[in-house]
């Protein structure tokens, strides 16, 4: 697994909010049409459009893994109406011009 973590600077503890601050931010991020999103396969680097990658549909939801390498890139579940997205093996996610 591809150790990523970068060195997070010191933050100003008078600046915190709770995440209700950004909802208009999440609002406009969360509105683009995923299958056209790039997604930077954490194992091998590769980007490459959602709508791209090799999916396994299965009852509970399905598997999407990376072209190149076979690696699970994400994971969506849902249960009782309650969706859950694991993402562990996306590096980024762009989306956008």
């Amino acid at each position: 697994m591809g150790d990523h973590a970068m060195e997070e600077p010191e933050m100003d503890a008078t600046l915190r909010v709770d995440g209700n601050a950004v909802a208009g931010l999440l609002d406009q991020l969360f509105r683009f049409e995923i299958t056209s999103a790039m997604a930077t396969c954490d194992g091998c680097g590769r980007e490459t459009a959602v709508g791209a990658l090799d999916v396994y549909d299965l009852d509970m939801g399905a598997v999407l893994r990376c072209p190149a390498c076979d690696r699970v890139m994400m994971r969506a579940t849902q249960i009782r109406a309650v969706w859950r997205v694991e993402m562990r093996g996306v590096r980024l996610l762009r989306a956008g011009a």
